[in-house]
């Protein structure tokens, strides 16, 4: 019996690239036929004519289902809205943006089936990002989840990537309304590996992720994952304490060898006063981010909302 493929491509503003890469996506799984396969689109409250072109490609291609949330919802959580809907053996995933070649999608599934391993993604060395501020974003990610989340250094994910069929069972059990597939990825297995790629510049629009956004992943990512900002913010908030002590003991020993020595004026203080309040906003935003999540959690925030399923 042969195993089957789930491409899934989460969509957003993607009217005039869209078409062409499920056209190229169906043409070579149909050409493969060692695999069947079932290409997933989810519209995440795109502002243009995707979910249209969505609806075109149901009616044109017979394994094409389409997915409309009712709200732009995020792409992690379009992504949770497809794995609820995949019925593969495999799970491909790849961008909306045509950077990505469909025809590399069996290189990734081949690693992931002789080497036995649970993730394959691509490794795009030589990537060129639309900006240094898209790229440096990208690069601080990285670091971010390799002191937050232990991620191992020497891995890259991408969004071009595959993964078998139990890990995404596993990973839909998250109601989480602020779902990290990196999170929840590594939480479930460390078998991993990648398989270096060519990326295309990309044709049409631009990255759907400005600062805000990717301030909102990070936070996302970190808090859902990590109690470490937690614990970092508590060690500062020890430090600055220590600081205070030490600092408060030498004016003191300095006044008492040479009481002319000290100048006890405004702007030392506010300097102090200033620094130790940045601080504690700090740590106390940081609480209140993470005590925000559990409200609403306890409020069961939907992960996303299905307006409507079209296709197979």
């Amino acid at each position: 019996m042969k195993k089957k493929v789930s491409l899934v491509i989460p969509c957003y503003n993607s009217e005039k690239s869209l078409y062409e890469i499920v056209e190229q996506a169906s043409r070579c799984l149909e050409e493969n036929e060692e695999y069947d396969f079932e290409i997933i689109l989810v519209n995440d409250g795109s502002k243009d004519k995707t979910w249209g072109i969505i609806k075109r490609c149901s009616n044109d291609f017979e394994s094409v289902k389409g997915i409309n949330l009712s709200k732009n919802f995020g792409q992690h959580n379009a992504l949770m809205a497809a794995y609820n809907n995949v019925t593969g053996d495999i799970i491909v995933g790849i961008d909306d943006d045509g950077e990505q070649d469909p025809w590399d999608m069996f290189k990734l599934i081949e690693k992931l089936e002789k080497g036995g391993y649970d993730y394959v993604c691509a490794s795009h060395q030589t990537v060129k990002r639309e900006s240094v501020f898209r790229n440096a974003g990208t690069r601080i990610n990285g670091m971010m989840a390799e002191l937050l989340i232990d991620k191992p250094r020497d891995f890259e994910f991408n969004s071009y990537y595959c993964m078998r069929r139990y890990l995404v069972d596993e990973i839909i059990k998250n109601n989480n309304p602020y779902p990290y597939i990196m999170g929840l990825i590594l939480q479930r297995s460390r078998n991993f590996a990648t398989v270096e790629l060519p990326v295309h510049r990309r044709k049409y629009g631009s990255s759907g992720y400005n600062l805000r956004k990717l301030l909102k992943l990070w936070l996302n990512g970190f808090t859902a994952f990590s109690v470490r900002p937690l614990r970092v913010a508590s060690v500062m908030g020890v430090c600055t304490a220590l600081f205070g002590i030490v600092f408060g003991i030498g004016l003191i020993i300095k006044k008492m060898i040479n009481p002319e020595a000290v100048m006890m004026g405004y702007s030392s203080l506010m300097a102090i006063v200033l620094f130790v309040g940045g601080v504690i906003m700090m740590i106390l935003g940081m609480i209140g981010e993470y005590i925000g999540r559990i409200y609403m959690n306890i409020n069961s925030s939907p992960q996303f909302v299905i307006r409507e399923i079209v296709g197979k």
